[in-house]
C-alpha cells in the first residue's frame, strides 16, 4: 500500500507540473496587437501642386484680306494710281512701345504683302517695338497727323512730299515706320515735327529708332525695300519702299 500511494503521488506530481507548463507555454507565444488607437498615424503622401506652365506672347499672325471700299473713305479715291481692288487688309501681331504685343492694320498692293508679313514676322520676334499700327484713313488721310501720332502706316493716295508726283504710298508699295523716331529730315537738318527734333541725326538712340545697316534695314533689303535714310541731302528715316522712291 505505501508503494501504491508512493507511485500516485509521483504521477499527481507529474501530471501538476505539465499543466503548469501548457499554460505558461501559450502566455508567452502569444503576440499582443497593437491597438490601433495608440500606433502613430501614417503621414500621407502630400498632393504634388502642378506648377503653372510659363506662357510667353502669342506667336506672330499675320492675315491678308480684300479690302472693301468703305474702310478707305480717305486714302483712296478714283483716279489713284491703283485700284482699291488691288489693294490688301493685312492684318498683324506687332511688340508695341508698351512691350505687350498688339494687333495693327496695314494697306498695301495685293503683290507686296509677302514682302510685309516676311518682314514684320522677324521684327516680332525680334521684339523690335512699332508705337502704333492703324490705317491712315483713322486721321482723315492726314499724311502731317499720322506722323505727328507716330503711327506706322503705309497706303495713302498722296503725291510725294515736296513734288507733284505720286508717292510710292500711292502705290500701295510703301511704308513709313515709327515716323516720329524716325522723321523726314531736309538736307540743312530740319524737320516739320516737333515731337521729332531730337531723332534728326543718325545714328542714334532709341526705342523704335532705324539706323544705317541695322537689322529692320537688312530685313527689308532682304525682300527689295530700300531705305530713305540712304537718299541723297533728304532723309526720309522712316520710309521703305519696294524698289526705292
Amino acid at each position: 500500500m505505501k508503494r501504491t500511494a508512493t507511485m500516485a503521488l509521483v504521477v499527481l506530481a507529474s501530471v501538476s507540473c505539465g499543466t503548469q507548463h501548457q499554460t505558461a507555454t501559450p502566455a508567452t507565444a502569444t503576440t499582443v496587437p497593437v491597438d490601433a488607437t495608440t500606433a502613430p498615424a501614417a503621414t500621407p503622401s502630400p498632393t504634388p501642386t502642378p506648377s503653372a506652365s510659363p506662357t510667353g506672347p502669342p506667336p506672330f499672325s499675320a492675315k491678308v484680306t480684300r479690302i472693301s471700299r468703305d474702310r478707305l473713305p480717305y486714302s483712296w479715291r478714283p483716279g489713284c494710281p491703283v485700284g482699291y481692288r488691288d489693294l490688301r487688309l493685312v492684318s498683324l501681331t506687332y511688340w508695341g512701345f508698351d512691350d505687350k504685343p498688339h494687333t495693327g492694320e496695314l494697306v498695301v498692293r495685293s503683290s507686296v504683302t509677302d514682302d510685309i508679313v516676311t518682314v514684320f514676322r522677324k521684327l516680332y520676334g525680334w521684339r523690335w517695338p512699332i508705337k502704333q499700327m492703324k490705317l491712315v484713313d483713322a486721321y482723315k488721310g492726314s499724311d502731317f497727323d499720322s506722323i505727328d501720332a507716330d503711327n506706322t502706316s503705309a497706303f495713302n493716295c498722296r503725291p510725294a512730299t515736296g513734288s507733284s508726283n505720286w508717292s510710292n504710298h500711292a502705290y500701295g508699295i510703301a511704308i513709313d515706320v515709327n515716323p516720329r523716331e524716325n522723321p523726314y529730315v531736309t538736307s540743312d537738318g530740319h524737320t516739320e515735327h516737333q515731337n521729332a527734333k531730337k531723332f534728326t541725326k543718325r545714328p542714334t538712340k532709341g526705342k523704335g529708332v532705324i539706323n544705317p545697316g541695322d537689322k529692320v534695314v537688312k530685313a527689308f533689303a532682304q525682300v527689295g525695300w530700300e531705305w530713305g535714310g540712304y537718299w541723297a541731302g533728304t532723309k526720309d528715316f522712316q520710309h521703305f519702299s519696294k524698289g526705292g522712291g
